[in-house]
């Protein structure tokens, strides 16, 4: 329940109205109700007359209802997850001058070098024929200090012909720059001189990163940035190219277009998934592939996802021709996410990487925050049942296990994204684990949304492994938030005849109906536990219901949440046709998310003594507000919306409380911090069974030689 339900005084049907307002009437008042006590912001005062506590609770379902009125109207307060910079962060822009107005300048440093070798004047006069000297100049000297300042001068005339407009020439020199920086970190001959501890060794691998980013900036302003094709480079009257490769999960047709990470600035996420090393962090936006994909149904559209572009420097074949003074390149388009580390002339190399300016990125496309409208799921559910579904934010991989997050009441997949940024920032997460999202509308009962999810990870199965060779797909983890977490342990537990009997006392066999309608009934009634649902980790989850959902609460709900037609409808004929079937017809006709959420729902009872499966553990994390803080001044015994009570369950492998409301707790760093280690407790979990697995197969295929003994 993301959404902040407002704390009411239990009442039956209606919310009375005052006494001392002239309106004549009053509805009776529960007599069983409990009091609140009196608390600060966000609760409502205990009056001890009758009076005062009818308008306390029909102040509060008005406030409700105009709260929810007001963000269904207004939309919900948007974060903005990037900004734009006015100019590109740059780590040379100090040192260089970059925006200064006599600069760009050489450093320091590479103007000793210079004068070092009686180059000082000739870099004033005509530096492209400077950096031409010093090229001829490094092939006789051993000096990494010259291999540096080419780069270095080669990058600054590159900056000062890109402002002039000439494009063609800044292309070139940027290439030398950053072939120059790479021969100086990675050049066999400058192995024995070369020192990591000098300054200009980062600097080097900045001008390596810079230089690159230039180039392609270029290239990409002129369209020629499409992977599997190449770009040209033009040398006076000597022309090379640069050949663009893919490497990951990703393909060629996957890329339409690409954004520079250096543009933006994070506003709403963490910088969890930055690393430094070589490349150029970019933000690829995904093309809409073939409807024929099975996939295709997964990714949402405008999916962005991090690349880090790196120019190889590849040697000469025997035979090739090459430009004077020119290396031949090839320029490689990485998924960070695959590997964040790479092989450089025969050294391992960090990407320099950026996972959260993609995912940022991606959140702020309008397409994706129109389908994640909280407010619009939760008071008209069939308007979004277009939406509902499995989301995958990265390539899927049949060969890492699944974690699949469940949002709350009054949700979305959005409010996941701070937990899922910081969990794939761990590189053993990101190698083993693959994270979607489930979508689905929060208006209607969790159960049907049991239901749907049981369906929908069916049918992801049938559709993206068919003949269940993968493994990893057997092992998903479900990790759900509030009522999500009801909608995740429903995966895990055996209805035997105990849910219908919520419904009725007949058999089943009796129901009349049409055999869609009758099929509808049965796969909400009676399900067995999904058998791929290794893991469960609920989060904030009112085990047996929540004090907010009590009966102004569940009035005022009732009358501005449109249940799905289809779940109305089937309902109503099932009534019809079946008049002394059914004992209980709210539970089928009428009841929202918010009515089944109420402690005092029979499905509670129901789920806590079903039958678990014994191939899943379970894990628990209960929110708990600090005396003293939000929501009031009073001690507090749960997360501000769900009591401890109800949080709290006993057939888990283990619980812990974070001093977090409910709001917040599943994107608390203790939270996260949990679910890290419940994922490492899983993955060595599974090692371990393909370990057992293993030698028990190896000691099957040698029993026939040993037998034969």
């Amino acid at each position: 329940m993301d959404g902040p339900l407002r704390r009411t005084v239990s009442a039956e049907g209606a919310p009375p109205l005052p006494r001392k307002t002239g309106v004549k009437g009053n509805v009776k008042g529960n007599q069983n109700r409990r009091p609140h006590k009196a608390g600060g912001e966000g609760t409502l005062t205990y009056w001890p007359s009758k009076a005062g506590r009818t308008i306390s609770q029909f102040h509060a379902g008005l406030l409700w209802f105009f709260l929810l009125l007001l963000v269904g109207l207004t939309g919900c307060a948007s974060t903005q997850y990037l900004i734009r910079r006015d100019t590109p962060a740059n780590p040379l822009a100090v040192q260089l001058q970059l925006a200064s107005r006599s600069g760009p300048r050489i450093s320091d440093r590479t103007a000793r070098v210079l004068r070092k070798y009686a180059l000082d004047e000739s870099v004033k006069k005509d530096p492209i024929a400077c950096v031409e000297q010093m090229q001829v100049l490094s092939e006789s000297e051993s000096d990494g200090e010259l291999v540096y300042s080419i780069s270095e001068v080669a990058y600054v005339q590159a900056k000062r012909l890109e402002q002039a407009r000439k494009a063609a020439q800044a292309l070139d020199l940027y290439g030398v720059a950053v072939s120059n920086a790479y021969m100086y970190l990675f050049s066999m001959e400058l192995d024995r001189i070369r020192n990591p501890y000098d300054p200009i060794f980062r600097g080097a691998c900045d001008l390596y990163n810079q230089s690159l980013e230039g180039s392609l900036r270029l290239v990409n302003a002129k369209g020629q940035l499409k992977p599997g094709t190449s770009y040209e480079v033009v040398n006076d009257d000597q022309r090379y190219h640069v050949q663009t490769v893919v490497m990951g999960q990703w393909k060629s047709e996957d890329f339409d277009r690409f954004e520079f990470v250096s543009d933006y600035q994070l506003e709403g996420l963490t910088s969890s998934g930055l690393t430094f090393g070589l490349g150029v962090p970019m933000i690829a936006v995904r093309k809409k592939g073939s409807s024929s994909d099975p996939r295709e149904a997964y990714y949402p559209d405008g999916l962005s996802f991090p690349v880090t572009a790196l120019l190889r420097v590849v040697p000469s074949q025997p035979g090739q021709q090459t430009c004077k003074h020119r290396h031949h390149c090839v320029l490689e388009l990485h998924d960070p996410l695959a590997n964040s580390d790479i092989n450089l002339a025969n050294r391992l190399v960090p990407l320099q990487t950026d996972l959260s300016a993609a995912l940022a990125y991606f959140l702020d496309n309008p397409d994706f925050r129109e389908k994640n409208k909280a407010t619009v799921g939760l008071i008209n559910p069939q308007k979004t049942e277009k939406y509902r579904g499995i989301v995958m934010l990265e390539p899927f991989d049949p060969h890492r296990i699944p974690v699949l997050m469940v949002h709350g009441l009054w949700s979305s997949p959005i409010t996941w994204m701070p937990m899922f940024n910081d969990l794939r920032s761990f590189p053993d997460l990101r190698k083993n684990y693959q994270f979607w999202f489930y979508h689905y509308p929060t208006g209607q009962p969790f159960w049907l949304s049991a239901t749907q999810l049981r369906e929908d990870l069916d049918q992801l199965r049938q559709s993206l492994d068919p003949d269940r060779q993968y493994e990893a797909l057997n092992q998903m983890v479900l990790v759900g938030h509030s009522m999500g977490g009801l909608v995740s342990r429903m995966q895990t537990i055996e209805s035997r005849e105990d849910f219908w009997k919520l419904l009725s006392d007949k058999p089943f066999e009796q129901v009349q109906g049409t055999p869609e309608d009758v099929q509808l009934l049965r796969s909400a009634a009676f399900f067995k536990p999904t058998r791929e649902v290794r893991r469960v980790v609920t989060i904030g989850t009112p085990h047996r219901g929540s004090e907010y959902s009590n009966d102004v609460t569940r009035w005022v709900s009732r009358q501005f949440i449109r249940l799905p037609a289809r779940m109305v409808a089937t309902s109503q004929k099932l009534i019809t046709l079946n008049p002394n079937l059914f004992q209980n017809t709210e539970l089928l006709t009428s009841s929202n998310s918010v009515d089944s959420l109420s402690p005092d729902s029979p499905v509670f009872p129901g789920m806590l003594r079903a039958p678990r499966a014994p191939w899943t553990t379970y894990h628990n994390i209960i929110g708990m507000v600090p005396t003293g803080r939000w929501p009031s001044s009073q001690q507090t015994t749960g997360d501000g919306v769900v009591q401890y009570e109800s949080a709290h369950i006993d057939d888990v492998d283990s619980e812990i409380t974070v001093p977090a409301n409910h709001q917040e707790i599943h994107r608390n760093p203790r939270t996260i911090l949990e679910v890290r280690r419940i994922l490492q407790l899983h993955l060595e979990s599974v090692q371990s069974e393909y370990r057992v697995a293993e030698r028990l197969s190896q000691l099957e295929s040698a029993s026939p030689s040993v037998q034969n003994r």
